[in-house]
């Protein structure tokens, strides 16, 4: 097991596995128990350079821009339905941070509840919700957050960044929680929408 994070708390991954590459950023949750429509939370990615703005709307990767243009950050599909039963990953997000573009200064992490108004959801319902960053050459698990703060009234949140830092890969956990949902994060990272 990795580094177990609070919130505002960071890691080098670079120190934490010296060859690394490549990792997998993988996200989850807990679908509430009571009744009720279930829970479509959405996992994405934003690549945003030293001002803290998407390079481009091509840079905000989620389930209708699976990629981006250089491939270096790709979203593996939207899991419609959370809460797996195994305690898996519900999203994936595999990040090739050999090939990052140099303008990229951090990869942005935010999670946002898919037609949150009318289905009357927020985060103070979730449970169990965590990010955590995988070696993917060797699948060990080099840090994590779980998400432990109640948000009733964010239908969206950024769980956390990858950030380069003196040449090092470094990896913060943010918990910052939004009542605009997507929507909100996006037009604060500068995506047009």
């Amino acid at each position: 097991m990795g580094v177990s994070l609070t919130k505002g708390g960071n890691v080098s991954l670079t120190k934490e596995a010296p060859n690394l590459t490549a990792v997998t950023v993988g996200l989850g949750w807990q679908a509430r128990t009571t009744t009720g429509a279930d829970f479509d939370l959405d996992a994405s990615a934003l690549l945003t350079n030293a001002l803290g703005k998407v390079i481009s709307d091509q840079h905000f990767i989620f389930f209708n821009n699976l990629k981006s243009p250089d491939g270096s950050v790709e979203h593996m599909g939207d899991e419609l339905v959370g809460g797996n039963a195994d305690g898996g990953d519900e999203e994936e997000i595999k990040v090739d941070l050999a090939n990052i573009p140099l303008e990229v200064d951090k990869v942005v992490f935010p999670v946002s509840i898919y037609d949150a108004d009318s289905r009357q959801q927020n985060f103070g319902q979730v449970f169990g919700a965590y990010i955590r960053i995988i070696n993917q050459a060797d699948g060990r698990e080099l840090a994590r957050y779980d998400l432990t703060e109640d948000a009733s009234t964010e239908t969206a949140m950024v769980f956390g960044e990858l950030y380069r830092h003196g040449g090092e890969w470094k990896f913060r956990a943010i918990g910052q929680g939004y009542a605009s949902g997507l929507r909100g994060i996006a037009l604060d990272y500068g995506v047009n929408v």
